[in-house]
Formats: structure tokens, C-alpha cells, sequence
């Protein structure tokens, strides 16, 4: 107990110790900023957030969107691992150069390491709670996230938009996001019930893992025109066996990004003989997640991309390959350069 004080102490005085005076801060705002984050908890600041530290990624991405990103200070530490790193380095020489620290991540945090950082804002999973409550009990502002559905993240993106005084353009985004998506469902509406191909989701982990009537695959496939097979399971995540796959025998296969596997090694699997989607060719895989992350303003672009498998009549191949480019152009101020969306 009595270490666990002292070391409350000591990180105490580091967000002190970042309370004096310094050159180039933003003025006062003429009243507090408060929003309620997913745990229904009042975040409150005096003026927009100038010292973030964020360990969520696609939180990240919305930063970046907002055009907040100088303030941020600290990152997840999978920001730097695998192929959405290339995406931040384009954006950012200190993600380029690995210079912006990188406190913890969806589940681990160093509460001292991110104190050390002496921020204004933490934005972090709700699900970590032990490491909100050791920072609240610092004093460190959290905003905690739990996404769900599109609306949540457009609350999330509304909520980080005023947070950091970006609300202007965290409308401007969500205008952008619907008028995507109204576009899509007006080549969708159009497509007979009968023609709604069912549509097996398939996560990287496992070929038997998919997601049933929980969450934004559902919400993916249902806005794509398509029928998930395990729309009467009421679960996010699900875990089946060979013979429900079978029973399913989708008509279409989505395919979460996978370095290891992709559509020509399902095809060719001797397991997935004689089901539908197969012996037709309707195997498909979705770009790398930061391109198709479903929990950002990027859900309109796979939705497009899984509408076009369910419905390929009614969508161009060259609009799709524009589609891309246009998205990281429009969402990123055009810090992304043509090309990278490969």
C-alpha cells in the first residue's frame, strides 16, 4: 500500500510538472469542453486536448482525419507493426521515424509511461478498466471507446472532433460517410430480395470463425445487399464447426484481410469442396484493414467493395479502383499520396 502511494505521488508531480507555463500553447477556451464517453462518463476539459495520447488505432485514424494530429503525443504501439505503419509514416515523419512514443496498447498499458507523456486526454478501449482507473485517479481526462455500430463510431468521431476543437470538420466527415453510403445503397435498393446472395464472413483467425447478428460485420454485409448466414446467432465473434459450414453452404465468402491465406487457398482447401461459393468463384478477400477498417469513416469503402461481389452488375471495377485512392484523399486532407492504396 504503501509503495502503491508513493508511486501515485511520483506520477503525480510528472502532470505537475507539465502545468507551468510553455511557448506556444493554445488559449483558454471561453468554457469547458464536455462530452460523455462509452462508459457514459462525463469528459470534461478546460480547452481543446493539445497533449493526446491514444492507444487506440482506428481512434488514431480519426485524429489524423480531424486533422488533430499535432496533438497528439503518444500512440498504440501496434501503430508501428505490420502494413498500416506505411500509411502513418506517409502521414507523419514522427510516425516515420518512430519518434512518437508508444505507451501501450488494447491490452497492455503503462500508466507510468503514459504519464510520463503528461497529457491532457487519454483515449483508450473501455474495457481496460484497471489501467482508467489508475489514470483517473491521477487526474488524467479518459475518454473510453467501445464501437458497435456506425453510429457509435460517428459519435466517437463527433466526440474526438470537439475534444480537440475539430468539431467543423468531424461533421464534415460524417456528411462525407453518409452521402458514401447513400450512393451504395442506391445501387443496392434496387436488387430483389432473391438476388441477396448469403454470405459467409470469414476472420482471419480461423476459416471458422465468422460473426453473427452483433456488431459491424453484420451491419457490413446487411448495407452491401448481402444475407449473413449466421444472422440468427446473437454474437460479435462466433466460432462454428465444419458441418453448420457446410449446412451453411454460402453462396458468397467474404474473407477478413489475411497475410497467410487468401481466396486461391480456400478454393483449393479439399474442406471447402462442393460448397456453392466455391465451385462458382465467389471467394473474396478484403484489402488491408487500414484501408477496410470497420471501425472508421472508412466503413463505406468496404461496404462498396463486399457490395460489388454480392451485386457485381451494378458497380463498375474502375469506379471501385477510384474509390480507394478518393477516400484516403478525401478523409486524410490529401496527405496520402496517389498510389499508395494498392
Amino acid at each position: 500500500m504503501a509503495l502503491r502511494r508513493l508511486t501515485t505521488i511520483a506520477l503525480a508531480c510528472l502532470l505537475v510538472a507539465g502545468c507551468g507555463p510553455s511557448r506556444g500553447r493554445v488559449p483558454a477556451a471561453a468554457g469547458p469542453i464536455v462530452v460523455e464517453d462509452f462508459r457514459g462518463k462525463k469528459v470534461a476539459l478546460q480547452r481543446p486536448g493539445r497533449r493526446v495520447v491514444c492507444l487506440i488505432e482506428s481512434a488514431l485514424s480519426g485524429l489524423y482525419m480531424l486533422g488533430a494530429e499535432d496533438a497528439v503525443v503518444g500512440v498504440s504501439t501496434n501503430v508501428y507493426d505490420g502494413p498500416t505503419r506505411r500509411y502513418y509514416a506517409a502521414m507523419d515523419p514522427r510516425l516515420r521515424d518512430r519518434k512518437l512514443p508508444s505507451p501501450g496498447n488494447w491490452d497492455f498499458v503503462s500508466v507510468e509511461s503514459v504519464v510520463a507523456l503528461r497529457p491532457d486526454l487519454v483515449v483508450i478501449w473501455s474495457e481496460q478498466g484497471e489501467s482508467i482507473a489508475a489514470l483517473e485517479e491521477l487526474g488524467v481526462p479518459v475518454f473510453a471507446v467501445f464501437l458497435r455500430s456506425l453510429d457509435d463510431v460517428f459519435r466517437e468521431i463527433r466526440a474526438l472532433g470537439a475534444l480537440t476543437g475539430k468539431s467543423a470538420r468531424a461533421e464534415e466527415l460524417v456528411a462525407w460517410t453518409r452521402g458514401e453510403l447513400g450512393d451504395i445503397e442506391r445501387h443496392v435498393a434496387v436488387a430483389p430480395a432473391a438476388e441477396r446472395p448469403r454470405t459467409y464472413f470469414m476472420w482471419a483467425q480461423s476459416d471458422l470463425e465468422t460473426s453473427g447478428n452483433v456488431g459491424l460485420v453484420e451491419e457490413l454485409l446487411t448495407r452491401a445487399g448481402a444475407l449473413n448466414v449466421c444472422h440468427d446467432v446473437a454474437q460479435e465473434h462466433v466460432v462454428i464447426d465444419r458441418e453448420r459450414l457446410r449446412a451453411f453452404d454460402p453462396e458468397l465468402v467474404v474473407m477478413w484481410f489475411n497475410e497467410r491465406r487468401g481466396p486461391k487457398d480456400v478454393i483449393a482447401d479439399p474442406a471447402w469442396r462442393g460448397m456453392r461459393a466455391v465451385h462458382t468463384g465467389r471467394v473474396h478477400e478484403l484489402p488491408e484493414v487500414f484501408l477496410c477498417d470497420l471501425w472508421t469513416l472508412k466503413f463505406p469503402y468496404a461496404v462498396r467493395l463486399v457490395a460489388s461481389w454480392a451485386h457485381p452488375d451494378r458497380f463498375g471495377e474502375k469506379d471501385l479502383a477510384r474509390c480507394g485512392e478518393r477516400m484516403l484523399q478525401t478523409l486524410y486532407h490529401g496527405k496520402l499520396q496517389r498510389g499508395i492504396a494498392r
